[in-house]
C-alpha cells in the first residue's frame, strides 16, 4: 500500500487529507471515507485500519476536520462562527469533490457518526454505497440520560462531585475532573501505553475550541449546540445500507445503538463484547473482518 497526503482549501483555511491506496486495487471496491470523532479528535486513531487497504483492495480516505490536527490554524481561535454543522457537512461534500469520490462508503465514529447521519439525512448526497455508524448516536438526549444512568459505576463521592459541577457550572473542580477521568476510563478509553500503536501515541493538536462550542466542557454535561441534536425521529430517511457497531462498555450504550438499529430500515447491529468507545482499537482483528465482509457485500 502507499499513502498520499495533501490539503484542500476550505473556508479560507486548509483541510488535511490522507489516502491509503492498495497495491492491487479492485475497481469494484468503492473507497471508504472515515469521519473521526470529537469534534476535534483528528484522524490519527484510524491509522490502525491502514492494512485494510491491501487486505480488501480498496482505498481508505481520512482527514482532520477543520479545527484540529493538521487542519488547525491559529487564526481559528477567534472564529467561533466556524463551529457549526454547516461547516462539517460542507467540508465532507467538498472533500468528496476534491478527491473525486463519486461513489464511496462512509464510516463515522462517535461525532463522526453524527456527521454521517446529518449528511445523509439533510444533504441527501448521491453515490454513498453504505454507512457504518461506529460507537455513535442519534439523540443527545438519550446519550445524556444513559451517561447519567451509568454514573452508578462511580463511587458516591464521585457522583456527588458530578452533581455539584452540574449544579454550579464549575467543571474545573479537582473532584469533578477525577470523577470524569474515571468515567472516561470505564467507557471511553485509557491513555495509550508504550506498546500501543504509534498513531495512538503520536502528539496531536486536539480541537478544544470546536468541542467547547458543540459538546461543551465534557461528555457528561452537554452545554453546546449538541445539547438539542436529535435525529432519532428521522432515522427512517437513511436510504443506504447501514451497519451499527458498538461495544458493551461503550459510551454508546447498547440502548443507544439499538435506537439506531431499530430506526434505520434494514440496519444491522454488531455488538463487541468487552469493548469501550473505540472498538476498532480494542478488537482490531474482528473489526477489520466485519468491515471487509460488510463493504464487500455492499459493493456486490
Amino acid at each position: 500500500m502507499r499513502v498520499r497526503e495533501g490539503y484542500m482549501p476550505y473556508l479560507g483555511f486548509r483541510t488535511y487529507w490522507r489516502v491509503v491506496e492498495p497495491d492491487e486495487p479492485n475497481p469494484s471496491h468503492a473507497p471508504l471515507v472515515l469521519l473521526h470523532g470529537g469534534p476535534g479528535s483528528t484522524h490519527n486513531y484510524f491509522e490502525v485500519l491502514d492494512s485494510l487497504a491491501d487486505e480488501d483492495h480498496r482505498s481508505l480516505v481520512m482527514y482532520d476536520q477543520l479545527g484540529c490536527g493538521l487542519s488547525w490554524d491559529d487564526a481559528m481561535s477567534d472564529r467561533p462562527e466556524l463551529w457549526t454543522y454547516a461547516t462539517w457537512d460542507g467540508e465532507l461534500a467538498a472533500l468528496r469533490e476534491e478527491l473525486e469520490l463519486g461513489c464511496c462508503h462512509l464510516l463515522g465514529q462517535s461525532w463522526g457518526g453524527m456527521l454521517a447521519l446529518e449528511y445523509l439525512i439533510d444533504c441527501k448526497p448521491a453515490g454513498v454505497a453504505s454507512v457504518v455508524l461506529s460507537s455513535t448516536l442519534a439523540s443527545t438526549r438519550l446519550w445524556g440520560s444513559e451517561a447519567h444512568r451509568r454514573l452508578r459505576y462511580l463511587s458516591a463521592d464521585e457522583r456527588a462531585a458530578v452533581a455539584a459541577a452540574e449544579r454550579t457550572g464549575n467543571y474545573d473542580a479537582p473532584a469533578f475532573r477525577a470523577a470524569e477521568a474515571h468515567y472516561m476510563e470505564l467507557f471511553c478509553s485509557s491513555e495509550p501505553g508504550p506498546s500501543d500503536p504509534e498513531c495512538l501515541r503520536r502528539p496531536k493538536r486536539s480541537g478544544r475550541e470546536s468541542y467547547l462550542a458543540t459538546q461543551g466542557d465534557n461528555e457528561l454535561s452537554p452545554t453546546g449546540i449538541f445539547r438539542t441534536w436529535d435525529y432519532s425521529d428521522r432515522l427512517g430517511e437513511v436510504s443506504v445500507p447501514a451497519l451499527v457497531i458498538s461495544g458493551t462498555q461503550d459510551l454508546c450504550s447498547p440502548l443507544i445503538a439499538k435506537q439506531m438499529a431499530d430506526g434505520i430500515p434494514g440496519a444491522r447491529w454488531e455488538l463487541f463484547e468487552n469493548c469501550r468507545h473505540m472498538c476498532f482499537v480494542e478488537d482490531t482483528p474482528r473489526y477489520m473482518d466485519l468491515l471487509r465482509d460488510w463493504l464487500d457485500e455492499c459493493d456486490a
